[in-house]
């Protein structure tokens, strides 16, 4: 029965595949001719000719991604500084604009495709046992196929961070980073002590949302559960409300949009797009790094850096750098022919991710005016949708079905009185369903079999999620070099789970969860669990703690929040790798300014995180540089 399941499922996807195509080239087109905004041609970034390329620059950034584009833009407004950006991508392409469409790009041309190496204690459900964890291949990085959540974390992370001994980085100093980066456009915050304006990331709420985000907010306030004022940026974190996204004027607000695209053209910083950078420079007797080998177009080029080399090629990217360079744990270089410069035990260590459970499936009954309460994407994906938005009314490319609702809350594990979450809640107005598995399947990697025998039955039903976030796990993963080719992926070992307080904390927050299901806003509606899911573990107690479980092993989803793999730490600790200032232990000239740095990670989503990361690191480089007139050092 399975197989003929399978079969039946694919001939429909193949069968849907054709329609969906044909509406997203006809938006594509229809955006070209009639929405300027969008594509924004006076203002998009262009490539310097190679024949242009300097011999040598001040800074070199490796990585146009959030913490690249920053990077780039702050350091070049010193006039006196010569800039080099090098991005592996290419620009962005028109449809990453629009909220809704940011699923398609996951395993696509402008992602890295990466997955991790197989377990079986998670990701069960998906393809050879992989969990898939995209990473952004495009000038904007991750800030450009992300779902756009503007959440900065909790402060007692920052402050958790100064007491590991990293002064400088407590909450009191890092709201000033958050604030620079931010253009709050929100109504009713323009008085917040917690917000700033006119920065080069906007921030707004999500346009077009579903009914049910009305009906998850009455379930969180019959729960006693609703924020107080809505912000999870502000006084405090734990409740339930309405997420902030990085958008303007409800289209996707990537760092490549704040921060490049109003300073690509100053005469002292010069970006090459599709440049792959293979490894560093480094003059092994000294330990100075003095430039970077990068490939364009099949040919290589060496450019150096007068001052410094600054990594921030993210937390996959830039451990993997350092470590074909020649900078890492000696027992994985040497065993590859890869000449040991620095032994750093940390790179590529200390590996943590926000897992969710993505895979708790309701659905309800019931209409609201003519019109489902939840998102049905063939309901939705039209032209007349598309000419709706080509008008520039709200449609739904503006929404943002995966999270209309967000909550933070503490389980039985955490102190609620500390204002410190445990478990993160997105509460999503669409499930695996309501696509026929068309995108969601695909970007999870769920496999064909697994969606016929749990998802098949339910498709295309008014659905909703609850989808629980694992805040700070105890467990670590790390890298492991493949290969001394910085094209080839390093083994990712995840780890998820390894400590069983994650899974007991995980299982407290599907239970969480299924309470929002039990309330009367909730049971109005006959919200029911997907019963299909039960097929997963039949032998288990349905509802039981095994149940979840069962659900959390086979269901588990990175929310694409991986980081620390280049700890910020002081010297006195061997896994370290950056110091409190970025600058690699043991070399001179070198950086890394990204969310591998980071030493924990944050309550909440990194992406504003990571360009705090990145505004505070120009600072310090800035105020570094003030005390060098030639040297370094």
């Amino acid at each position: 029965m399975t197989a003929i399941n399978t079969f039946v499922t694919m001939w429909r996807f193949l069968l849907t595949l054709g329609p969906s195509a044909m509406v997203i080239l006809l938006l594509n087109k229809g955006i070209l001719e009639q929405r300027p905004d969008i594509v924004d041609e006076p203002h998009r970034v262009r490539s310097i000719r190679i024949e242009e390329l300097r011999d040598t620059y001040d800074f070199i950034v490796v990585g146009g991604g959030s913490a690249g584009c920053v990077l780039a833009a702050r350091l070049s407004e010193n006039p006196h500084w010569s800039v080099l950006l090098l991005e592996a991508g290419g620009d962005e392409p028109l449809l990453i604009d629009l909220p809704q469409m940011y699923p398609v790009f996951m395993r696509s041309p402008w992602d890295w495709k990466y997955l991790t190496e197989p377990s079986d204690r998670y990701c069960l459900a998906m393809e050879d046992g992989r969990c898939f964890w995209p990473r952004g291949k495009v000038l904007g990085g991750c800030s450009s196929i992300n779902a756009m959540m503007y959440v900065r974390g909790n402060r007692r992370d920052y402050d958790h961070w100064a007491q590991l001994g990293n002064p400088g980085w407590e909450y009191a100093n890092v709201l000033h980073y958050f604030r620079k980066a931010e253009d709050m456009r929100v109504p009713g915050y323009e008085q917040s002590p917690y917000h700033g304006h006119g920065g080069p990331i906007s921030v707004e709420r999500y346009r077009f949302p579903s009914p049910l985000l009305d009906i998850f907010m009455q379930a969180a306030q019959q729960l006693g559960l609703a924020h107080p004022d809505g912000d999870f940026n502000g006084r405090t974190q734990s409740g339930f409300a309405p997420p902030h996204g990085t958008l303007r004027d409800g289209l996707r607000c990537s760092a490549n949009k704040g921060y490049m695209r109003r300073s690509w053209q100053r005469p002292n910083l010069d970006i090459v797009l599709k440049a792959f950078v293979e490894r560093l420079l480094i003059e092994p007797q000294s330990r100075r790094v003095l430039g970077v080998v990068f490939e364009y177009g099949l040919v290589k080029h060496t450019v150096r850096a007068a001052r410094e080399v600054i990594l921030a090629a993210g937390s996959l990217a830039s451990p993997q750098l350092l470590m074909v360079s020649g900078v890492g744990p000696r027992e994985q270089l040497q065993p590859l022919g890869i000449e040991v410069v620095q032994h750093l035990p940390g790179v590529g260590g200390n590996l943590q991710d926000h897992i969710s459970t993505s895979g708790a499936i309701y659905t309800f009954d019931g209409h609201q005016e003519g019109r489902h309460l939840s998102f049905l994407v063939p309901e939705m994906l039209t032209e007349e949708s598309v000419a709706a938005f080509l008008r520039g009314a709200d449609s739904f490319f503006y929404a943002m079905p995966v999270n209309e609702v967000m909550g933070f809350v503490s389980t039985r594990y955490q102190n609620a009185r500390l204002d410190w979450p445990d478990v993160q809640l997105f509460m999503g107005s669409y499930g695996y369903g309501a696509d026929g598995g068309m995108v969601g399947r695909r970007g999870a990697a769920i496999t064909l079999e697994n969606y016929a025998e749990t998802f098949e039955p339910v498709i295309y039903q008014d659905s909703f999620v609850i989808a629980p976030l694992l805040m700070r796990p105890r467990s670590r993963g790390f890298l492991q070099l493949r290969s001394a080719d910085a094209r080839v992926h390093p083994r990712i070992h995840a780890n998820y789970y390894d400590d069983p307080h994650d899974m007991a904390v995980m299982v407290e927050g599907l239970k969480m969860a299924h309470r929002l299901t039990q309330t009367p806003a909730m049971v109005a509606l006959n919200a029911t669990l997907n019963i299909y899911e039960w097929r997963n573990c039949p032998e288990v107690e349905y509802l039981s703690d095994a149940f979840w479980e069962c659900l959390a092993r086979f269901y588990s989803q990175t929310i694409y929040h991986p980081v620390g793999t280049c700890k910020m730490a002081p010297r006195t600790d061997p896994s370290g790798v950056v110091d409190p200032r970025l600058r690699v232990h043991g070399l001179r000239g070198l950086r890394v300014i990204d969310a591998s740095i980071m030493p924990t990670i944050p309550t909440g989503n990194t992406n504003a995180p990571t360009l705090m990361v990145a505004e505070r690191g120009a600072d310090i480089i800035k105020e570094d540089w003030r005390h060098y007139t030639n040297g370094g050092w």
